[in-house]
């Protein structure tokens, strides 16, 4: 059964992303797993408890103050929402699902398998009759990607619904030594570059591997890349691979990036450094960050670090699983609150006025609107960690946000055509059930956690490596897994 919604991107009321992605993450990337919690008032029978991930704003009791007079005039209920910590969220999540605690929403953590064993609700009638404003301005990828057996269960974030990988240049040395990086495609290409650096910025880091680096190009994973197997963007759509034994896109990379460890332009440290390499420092010379539409290209880097940093694709602009999941939000089966709930959900994704004060902050203080609608200035309480703001990332529909005035028209017209352009991955909306091969997984991923960041890195020789590798992976029963995908997949695309 396939689900039919209608879907139309909001041309008119535009998203941002924003600094508030960014500046969240960061502050989250410095450890703070502390567990926040709002304290607006509301009994529980008046009351929607939302469990959300992240760093609470430390104005957030005034920011829900004004979200709840909006959301109870519309509603009739008031939004708790209780942060916790990205350090915490998924074993205290796993606790309250499997403990059948209540609360009503959650940003979803496990979707497909808590999807499966009923720990979410089905939303497929309820978004229907109480979220037809959310549901019209879905992109169909994300329903796609989120609908299980025929239903659907959760209400997506609408924002960057596909990805793409860049290649992201520190200007100071951009402009340092005079470098035209405009022709830099492929991983290749930034050899020249990196030995510049290399030769006369000592302490300065070329490249920022690290133990998290990951530089598979054009590849989609059926269960995250620590189990080597998926689809090749540039290969057959239909056929499963390990690309560290097929295909063309995985193995002349590690023999890449081996050359430039050997050559120092990855740091010796690099398969178990946690380095971050602030963005606004002057310690690195190239990373790789990820894009997508409503990133409006280095727009935000731009924004955050002052700097004009410039990016170059390496990798093809792809609607997936992983970002179509990339931020839901579910309501509970144990939820006595489930119309009420799914009623708070449409309204934050389709009220610009609600969800521009969450994401912005407080108006006049952290922004005021411009003479043009649908953009805004931000002010100088934007940037004052007391009046905080959300993120937009994983809050609500980014495509009713209003847009920082720096942006360009030529960005907005680039994000949507863009993500009319994006290509879908073959493996988008198949859902692989994993209950014959749950050892085999589990035995490939301790195998994969002893060797990925090595090869990834460059660390190790990968001619050298990878041989013994495959050979683990087939121990520990890979094969017995691409079996059992393959057999699910083809099914799948039988009945497509």
């Amino acid at each position: 059964m396939k689900i039919n919604f209608k879907k139309t991107l909001v041309k008119g009321a535009v998203a941002l992303l924003c600094g508030a992605a960014l500046v969240g993450c960061g502050r989250l990337a410095a450890g703070d797993s502390k567990e926040s919690e709002n304290k607006n008032s509301g009994g529980d029978k008046d009351t929607v408890l939302m469990y959300q991930v992240g760093v609470a704003p430390e104005n957030l009791d005034e920011l829900m103050e004004i979200a709840n007079k909006r959301i109870e005039d519309e509603v009739g209920v008031r939004l708790k929402i209780q942060y916790i910590g990205w350090g915490d969220y998924e074993k205290k999540m796993n606790v309250i699902t499997s403990s059948g605690e209540n609360y009503d929403i959650a940003f979803a953590q496990d979707y497909l398998n808590n999807a499966q064993k009923g720990a979410y609700a089905d939303l497929t009638e309820l978004a229907q009759k109480y979220a037809p404003e959310t549901m019209e301005q879905i992109d169909e990828a994300y329903i796609t990607g989120n609908t299980i057996d025929g239903k659907l269960y959760a209400i997506p974030v609408n924002a960057n619904v596909y990805a793409q990988q860049m290649f992201t240049f520190n200007p100071t040395f951009l402009d340092k030594y005079d470098m035209d990086i405009s022709k830099v495609e492929t991983l290749e290409d930034l050899e020249p570059f990196l030995q510049t650096v290399k030769d006369n910025e000592s302490g300065v880091v070329p490249l920022t591997a690290g133990s998290g680096w990951r530089i598979e190009k054009d590849l989609d994973y059926l269960i995250g890349n620590n189990v080597p197997l998926g689809i090749d963007l540039n290969g057959d759509p239909k056929k499963l691979i390990n690309p560290y034994e097929e295909g063309d896109s995985l193995l002349p990379l590690l023999d890449t990036m081996h050359d430039y460890y050997t050559k120092g332009f990855v740091p010796a440290d690099a398969a178990t450094s946690q380095t971050a390499y602030n963005t606004d420092e002057d310690t690195w010379f190239v990373r790789q960050e990820t894009q997508g539409p409503y990133d409006y290209g280095d727009y935000l880097l731009q924004r955050i670090t002052g700097k004009e940093i410039t990016s170059r694709p390496f990798s093809k602009a792809a609607k997936t699983v992983a970002q179509a999941r990339m931020a839901n939000f579910v309501i509970s089966n144990n939820s006595k609150k489930k119309e009420e709930s799914m009623k708070v959900l449409n309204l934050l994704n389709s009220d610009p006025e609600l969800l521009n004060g969450l994401v912005y902050g407080v108006e006049g203080r952290n922004w005021e609107k411009t003479d043009e609608e649908g953009r805004i200035r931000l002010l100088d309480g934007y940037s004052d960690p007391k009046s905080g703001y959300m993120s937009a990332w994983n809050l609500a529909n980014n495509a009713i946000l209003y847009i920082d005035e720096k942006v360009t028209d030529e960005q907005i017209e680039h994000r949507d055509e863009s993500i009319e352009e994006a290509e879908e991955s073959p493996l988008l909306g198949f859902n692989f059930v994993t209950d014959n091969v749950k050892t085999e997984i589990t035995n490939v991923n301790n195998v994969a956690a002893q060797y990925t960041a090595g090869l990834q890195t460059g660390s190790v020789d990968p001619k050298k490596v990878v041989p013994e590798y495959l050979e683990k992976l087939k121990e520990a029963g890979l094969d017995k897994i691409q079996e059992e995908a393959q057999k699910q997949f083809d099914e799948f695309n039988a009945n497509k």
